[in-house]
């Protein structure tokens, strides 16, 4: 029976911690010779209605690496862009590919895509959730020497769908996560009950960032402004003022506090240029670790 990946609570606390384990397992293969591909013969189909560079490289070398193929699908590419049914485009790929990785706005097109396909839709990315970039983010901790079950995260910033898969992780996981953010700015109120069912993580959303940051192992921020959000801009900046992580944040937080970014940054908004190149930043570890953790994801979906 197939298994969809369009959030972080489609898998248990178990896998997670598998997806991160099996992501630094092919990381350490990286460059080896004669490596597993046991996807070979495969192919992906990546639907892209939001514009990626992460995303697109990631998701394309590591299917790649894996033995298999990976097809970019833009609207311009597809008949989505000219009104066909999500449904029958779906059944559609279905018939010529082994999976389907989507990148879109909203998080009703990905389940409607997954119900209507018969091979694995992997979400890359929608309004409400990014599941494969907080898998990346939970490696780089593991990496880093945290325990991913007792660790402290403050999320600095927007509520977005990225602080949506944090609460989602917490709670499966049971760390600590602390988000900061103005009023109005939360991560859904809906995504927090469902995740509260279902686990035990410590989560708080608070207002003053610095309390927030207080013996954090990990600061995290996004951008403030997101794409589609660009004729609110102003209103973010404004909104967001004192959200920023700098120096004097990353010293109200713990010793060997580590600071992530999941790109791209607007640099000098939600962080500044010395901290996103200073030694605690883990930012580009993080980039790199979406190849490897994506690599985990494609293999334990895509049947083979």
């Amino acid at each position: 029976m197939k298994r969809d990946l369009l959030r972080v609570l489609d898998l248990s606390g178990r896998e997670v911690l598998s997806l991160v384990s099996s992501g630094r397992a092919w990381k350490r293969r990286w460059g080896k010779r004669n490596p597993p591909r046991p996807l070979a013969g495969k192919s992906l189909a990546m639907v892209f209605q939001k514009a990626s560079t992460r995303t697109r490289v990631s998701f394309e070398v590591g299917m790649t690496r894996l033995g298999g193929h990976a097809l970019f699908l833009s609207p311009a590419d597809t008949q989505i862009g000219r009104g066909e049914p999500v449904r029958d485009t779906a059944r559609v790929l279905s018939r010529y590919a082994d999976g389907i990785m989507i990148r879109t706005f909203s998080h009703a097109f990905a389940e409607e895509m997954a119900r209507a396909s018969s091979v694995p839709v992997i979400n890359g990315l929608t309004d409400d959730h990014h599941p494969c970039q907080v898998l990346a983010d939970l490696m780089t901790a593991r990496e880093r020497g945290l325990d991913l079950r007792r660790m402290r995260v403050a999320f600095v910033g927007d509520g977005n769908n990225v602080a949506n898969s944090w609460v989602e992780a917490a709670h499966l996981l049971g760390f600590t996560l602390r988000v900061a953010c103005p009023k109005g700015y939360e991560p859904s109120g809906r995504i927090r009950r469902e995740a509260e069912t279902i686990g035990r993580g410590d989560v708080r959303v608070l207002r003053d960032p610095v309390e927030a940051a207080k013996g954090a192992d990990v600061l995290y921020t996004d951008v403030w402004t997101s794409m589609g959000q660009e004729t609110e801009r102003r209103k973010r900046l404004a909104a967001f003022r004192g959200y920023r992580i700098d120096a004097d944040l990353l010293r109200a937080a713990g010793k060997g506090a580590i600071v992530m970014h999941c790109l791209p940054a607007h640099r000098g908004e939600e962080i500044t240029d010395e901290v996103i190149e200073g030694p605690r930043s883990a930012v580009f570890d993080e980039a790199e670790n979406r190849l490897h953790v994506q690599m985990a994801i494609l293999e334990k979906f895509i049947p083979h």
